[in-house]
């Protein structure tokens, strides 16, 4: 999933305000204390859809997320006192809604490749490969920095975070739970490259940012609805 196939710029500096804005968002979100797995969910896929997304991007996007979640909830305790549960339930649904945002591009990627395959279409092998190694890290890229962040963060904060880890470790993700799915269907494409299937014209980078849209779509459909 490179820069070149999307067209979208790779200005450094226009990269780090967006995931400024992205972690302040999700601060953000914890300081309301409403819908927060919600928000943290639609705000990932929006900056997954603002730019391409690879795994060296998605790792910023995810430590954005974790940082924007450990500054709020460190924020809130420090304000109000006997907040640790309140904390806990804040931190669990931002986690939460990180992990399904995950999902939710893994899924991107499997709707890419299968709507390509019902066309008798197919995309590259190379980007086939390059995308499913990706992928295959994705799982843990989210465990690894979410325990990085409670390794980081102090006091509850920090047991929270590390309670979580251990618990997604263990019990399995979301995320992985939908990788398994992705990357069977990634195994199939992949052998049938070089059968009578011609080259699609778009790139499964721009397939899967489209399919990241419309998912996010939902998102926000679903916050409308709930919030009536």
């Amino acid at each position: 999933m490179q820069n070149e196939h999307t067209g979208q710029s790779s200005n450094p500096s226009g990269n780090d305000n967006d995931l400024k804005l992205l972690e302040d968002e999700v601060r953000e979100a914890i300081a309301n204390g409403t819908h927060i797995k919600e928000t943290v969910h639609r705000l990932t896929l929006e900056a997954m859809n603002a730019k391409h997304v690879d795994l060296e991007s998605l790792q910023r996007i995810i430590t954005a997320v974790m940082d924007g979640v450990q500054d709020g909830a460190t924020h809130q305790l420090l304000h109000a006192s006997n907040q640790a549960q309140a904390a806990k339930s804040q931190i669990t649904e931002a986690v939460a809604g990180l992990d399904s945002a995950l999902a939710g591009f893994a899924e991107a990627s499997k709707l890419a490749v299968q709507e390509a395959a019902s066309q008798a279409k197919k995309f590259s092998e190379t980007e086939l490969k390059r995308t499913r190694s990706d992928l295959e890290g994705l799982e843990s890229l989210f465990l690894d920095t979410l325990h990085r962040t409670g390794t980081a963060a102090q006091g509850v904060v920090s047991e929270i975070l590390l309670d979580l880890s251990h618990h997604a470790k263990n019990n399995g993700t979301t995320v992985g739970s939908q990788l398994k799915e992705t990357l069977a269907i990634f195994a199939q494409q992949i052998a049938a490259v070089g059968q009578s299937q011609l080259e699609t014209g778009a790139t499964l980078a721009q397939k899967t940012t489209e399919f990241i849209s419309k998912i996010t779509q939902g998102i926000l459909s679903g916050i409308k609805d709930k919030s009536k």
